[in-house]
């Protein structure tokens, strides 16, 4: 029975490495790779209408945006493999979403690009991969 494999992708080098490593890992084994794209997307409580309507906005059009500029592509790359594939674009703190992502969907395991290195930054607040690494509910394969 085929597996089903959440990869993490955001257009980048890393994820494009990490898309290339599940493609050739699904191609061996039959699985279905389940593209997701999340949007960090932060809540504001204290919105005048005004601000709630232009930020409807601009995130449907952020979405518009994403789903032709950066999944479209990679679905036909991952088809021209012969590779099962589907999508999903969500906003949302990253680890977390692909976390929920990877459990609603009854996923076997989640490939990740790691980007850049290990700085002052991610060491202080954490990085998407260390994140995922610690808490998710699958195995995490971690692309450098």
């Amino acid at each position: 029975m085929p597996r089903k494999i959440v990869v993490g992708f955001d257009g980048s080098d890393a994820s494009m490495r990490a898309l290339d490593l599940a493609i050739a890992n699904a191609r061996g084994q039959g699985d279905h790779l389940l593209i997701a794209h999340v949007l960090e997307w932060s809540p504001y409580s204290f919105l005048t209408p005004s601000e709630v309507e232009e930020r409807h906005r601009r995130r449907t059009e952020e979405l518009q945006r994403a789903e032709a500029a950066i999944l479209t592509p990679v679905v036909a790359r991952v088809e021209k493999a012969g590779i099962a594939v589907s999508t999903t674009l969500r906003y949302g703190h990253i680890a977390e979403t692909l976390c929920r992502i990877a459990r609603d969907e009854k996923a076997e395991m989640i490939f990740i690009g790691r980007m850049g290195d290990s700085g002052f930054a991610s060491r202080i607040f954490g990085s998407v991969a260390a994140t995922l690494a610690q808490v998710a509910p699958v195995p995490v394969t971690i692309v450098p």
